[in-house]
């Protein structure tokens, strides 16, 4: 019954996710509210606060969908012998494609919001959702142990300023960047970055 139990409990948290994503698409973020996720997924709206304590929880979970499909032909390149640097540029560019056709500019802005939230428990919430940071760092880490990171600042100093580089880039984008390409732009911040980073 445990098993059962469990089964229907993860196709009702698939079909509330499934339901806030179209409804956020369809008719924008701010105009959809947690009662219309809970209509269109056929719980009340209770339910939907047991899976998702806020609206924008539903979209760090895709964000993190969607960070964990660039990481895994990232990582499988890694594996395989890939520079890591050209890996680093293939991370960059697949997250930025994901982030500008699946999440577009408005979906880009509230989650990037929840990772500045002042809230401290909602942005601590979110990095763990979206480990940018540490994905960068194990891209980093064979470049670090080679000498060919600057030695000034730590490893994981200069893995968060990259990371934050993509979300910068990538909200500016979101705010000023009307026909722009985010992976353009993310390309941009990402060589200005690598050149404080490497050693010289």
């Amino acid at each position: 019954m445990a098993g059962l139990r469990e089964r229907q409990k993860q196709r009702r948290k698939e079909r509330i996710y499934r339901a806030a994503l179209e409804l956020f698409r369809d008719y924008g973020f701010d105009r959809t509210t947690a009662g219309d996720i809970a209509k269109k997924s056929h719980v009340s709206r209770g339910t939907f606060f047991n899976y998702y304590p806020y609206k924008e929880a539903v979209l760090l979970e895709f964000g993190a969908e969607l960070l964990d499909e660039a990481w895994a032909e990232a990582e499988r390149r890694l594996g395989a012998g890939e520079d890591p640097l050209s890996v680093l540029r293939f991370f960059w560019d697949r997250l930025a494609e994901l982030s500008e056709v699946e999440l577009g500019p408005e979906l880009f802005s509230r989650v990037a919001y929840e990772l500045l939230n002042p809230d401290p428990e909602r942005a601590a919430y979110a990095y763990k959702m979206l480990p940018l940071a540490e994905r960068v760092k194990r891209l980093l880490a064979p470049l670090a142990e080679a000498g060919k990171l600057r030695r000034d600042l730590s490893l994981e100093r200069i893995s968060a300023v990259l990371a934050d580089n993509f979300l910068l880039a990538a909200l500016r984008w979101a705010a000023y960047g009307a026909g722009a390409n985010l992976k353009e732009e993310t390309r941009k911040f990402l060589a200005l970055a690598l050149e404080g980073a490497l050693a010289r």
